[in-house]
This record gives structure tokens, sequence and C-alpha cells, in this order.
């Protein structure tokens, strides 16, 4: 049996920059679950421990903190699974009939199974992130699991994601707790799970015949929306009038969601509330997106599209790639984005046309032009923000504000855009 496990992250967490400038890899979105409560799902007997980078372990120890975070001492025995993979039963049987072993999928490592000096050399070298230096001369075995190397691959994995994490939550005896109006039409009921507290208006279409449907506690689905699964909407968000949520997607926690969503990931206690479409994105917590904020997805010759990531343009291999959008970004009316735009953390996007596929963190202009956000409004606004939401801006969050201002500065730099 599998004791402890210990969820890292590993030195390829910058390809999912900016969605990770602010938590570890482990704590994105694909889904109804997050990657590490995946994990946590398939281990459910075992004692978690958590790895992240340096500069984010304060956040990290402050939200979880009933767990040991870069703190592996006294362990006899410990699993370590990379943050950026999902694991099937396949592997999890793989790994609990072995003893000390290095799990690779391709050139990626997945987990490692270590005891007695194997985990001491390891934890003796515990540094910032993972690499596989730290497991030089234990056996290597192969395995086939799903990878999370880029933004676009969470969004892909989404539908059939929410699928996987239905199961655990579908009950065999009744799935609508919520209110359902007279007027209200679900199909497929059977698939269809309404959380405590949750109110579905007249007019609503809850659509689960290609795909279950999760709807979480205390959700409002106004009049005349329609939500097509697979989708999940998280607790205490609101769908508004007439909102259309197209299959795949998923809407986390505290969210307001209007217009008309596709393929998407918005995160946690973000904002889309009026007209505009949203295809293929993924939107970081604390994000608004102004009325008639619109993406593309897909290019006019339906060709892959490239996206720029760390500075280097990568192509997806994918026809569909919109928007991947970092922490507490705002856009204004009428804003449009390119396929395959990336926007950095505590951004301000406004103005006609279209701004550049790559904004860089505390960026503040269009296509027009760019400038530096400054950091002090940035935390101002934030506290303003959260506070909305009776969430408190911490004395860790400006720490961790600061820290990424500074390092982003040099996407800012070779922009022209001097802090």
């Amino acid at each position: 049996m599998i004791k402890n496990i210990c969820i890292v992250e590993d030195d390829k967490y910058e390809n999912l920059l900016p969605l990770v400038y602010m938590r570890p890899v482990y704590d994105l979105r694909c889904g109804i679950l997050t990657l590490r409560e995946k994990i946590e799902k398939l281990f459910p007997s075992a004692k978690i421990f958590l790895h992240c980078r340096k500069y984010l372990e304060e956040k990290v120890k402050e939200i979880n903190k009933n767990l040991l975070v870069n703190n592996l001492s006294g362990l006899d025995s410990c699993l370590f699974v990379n943050g950026r993979t999902i694991l099937n039963s396949k592997i999890v049987e793989q790994i609990s009939k072995k003893e000390d072993a290095l799990y690779f999928s391709g050139e990626t490592f997945v987990a490692a199974k270590l005891s007695s000096y194997n985990l001491e050399k390891v934890i003796s070298k515990l540094d910032s992130v993972f690499t596989t230096s730290h497991f030089e001369g234990i056996e290597r075995s192969d395995c086939e699991t799903t990878i999370i190397n880029y933004p676009w691959d969470l969004i892909s994995n989404n539908g059939e994601q929410i699928l996987s994490d239905f199961v655990f939550h579908k009950t065999k005896k009744k799935n609508i707790h919520g209110k359902v109006y007279e007027g209200a039409v679900l199909l497929n009921e059977k698939d269809i799970f309404i959380g405590v507290d949750s109110v579905i208006k007249p007019g609503v279409v809850i659509d689960a015949e290609e795909g279950p449907v999760y709807i979480g506690k205390n959700v409002k689905v106004m009049p005349n929306a329609v939500i097509v699964g697979p989708c999940f909407v998280g607790d205490n968000s609101i769908i508004k009038i007439a909102a259309k949520v197209y299959e795949n997607t998923s809407i986390g926690e505290f969210c307001k969601v209007g217009g008309e969503v596709e393929g998407s990931i918005i995160h946690s206690y973000a904002n889309k509330q009026h007209d505009g479409f949203l295809g293929h994105s993924y939107i970081s917590p604390w994000c608004n997106l102004g009325a008639d904020t619109n993406n593309s997805d897909l290019k006019n010759n339906y060709g892959n599209i490239k996206v720029i990531i760390n500075d280097k343009q990568v192509d997806s291999g994918k026809m569909f790639v919109g928007l991947v959008m970092g922490d507490h970004s705002k856009t204004s009316i009428n804003t449009m984005f390119n396929t395959g735009t990336v926007c950095g953390v505590a951004s301000n996007i406004f103005g006609s046309g279209f701004p550049p596929k790559y904004i860089p963190s505390f960026a503040w202009g269009g296509a027009d032009s760019m400038t530096t956000y400054n950091l002090n409004n940035g935390i101002d606004v934030a506290k303003k923000v959260m506070a909305r939401r009776k969430v408190e801006f911490t004395e860790t969050d400006k720490i961790l504000f600061t820290k990424v201002f500074e390092l982003s500065r040099k996407e800012r730099t070779l922009r022209g855009m001097p802090d």
C-alpha cells in the first residue's frame, strides 16, 4: 500500500506560464477537478505532501494549512507524482505492484516510488523543481498516461476529463438536489447532477445527451440559458440570462458567465458576464472580460495554430486554440483577441483592433500601444476585486504579486515596456 504521496513540480512548468505564475502546476483545472484533486482521488488513503517552486511556498502553505509543503523529513517511503500528469487506473496498478522504480511516459517523468536510501538521496537533493537528475541510478519503467505540456492540453482534454471526474460525483440514488422550476428542460436526466441550494429557472435547457452536466452547490442558472454536456459549473456560480454554454466547458467556483462559451476552462472567481464569444480558452482567477469581448479560436485556413510560449513560437498541433489569460487580467468592452493569444498576469487590455498575440504580464494598452501597468495600482485593484467576493488580499498575496512583477520584467523589456 502507498502511504505517502508527494505531488511535485518539474522543470517544464514554464511551458504552462502565465497560468502558473501564481500557483503550482497541479492546481490547474482540467474537467471537474484540479490535477492535484485527481491524484488524491486515485490514492484516497495516502497522506499527501506538496512540493512547489520556492517563491510559491508561503502562498501554498497559506491555502493548505493542514499539509506539509516542501518538507519530507521523517518519511520511510514516498511516491512522487509529477503534477503535470493525469494518471489512469492502469498506471496506478502498475506502480502498486513494483518496488522502487522511476516511471516515464516518453521523455516525461511521471512518478517515482522510493524508499530508504533512494528516498534519502532524493530528499537531500530536493530543490525548487524536480529534474531527472534527482533520480539517477533508479530503475526506469515505461508507462502511458496523459501529460499536460502546454495550456492547450488542458483545454483539449477537458471534455474527456469531465466524463472521467463525473464518475466520482454521480450517485446511484438522487442526483437532483436543487430546485428545478417548471418550464426548465433536463435532457437525459440520469447524467445531470444539480447540487444543494442550486436553482434552475424556467426556460433553461440542460442537455446531457452527449455527455454529463455537473452543477455544484448554490448555483443560479437564469432563464433561457442553455448548457450542453460534457460541462461543469462550480459552486456559487451564476449562469446569466440566455447564456449559451457549449460542450467541453468547465466553469469553476464563484464565476459569473454569460454570452457564448465553448470548449473552455474558466478556473474560478472570474467574470464573463456579457455577450461575446469565448472559445477553446483558459481564463485564470480574478479575470474580468468586458462586454462583447470576443476571441478567435480557428484560423481561416484551418491550419495549426502557433502560440508564443516563453518568447518562443510553438506549433500547438491544434486547429482550435483560443485565449490563455493569467490571473487578475481585464478587458474593456469590445476587446478582440486573435487565435492563440497569450495574456499574462494583471494586464489591462483596451482599444480598437487586435492586440498582440503575446501580451506581457502587467501590460496596459492594446493594439495601438502598450506600457507597463504600475505594480502598486495593480495591487490596489486586486484588493478591491477580492474584497467584493469577501476574499482577503493577504500580505502573502502582496509578496507574490511583487515577485511575479519581477519575474515578468524581461517579457516587458523585450517589448520596449520598461518598468
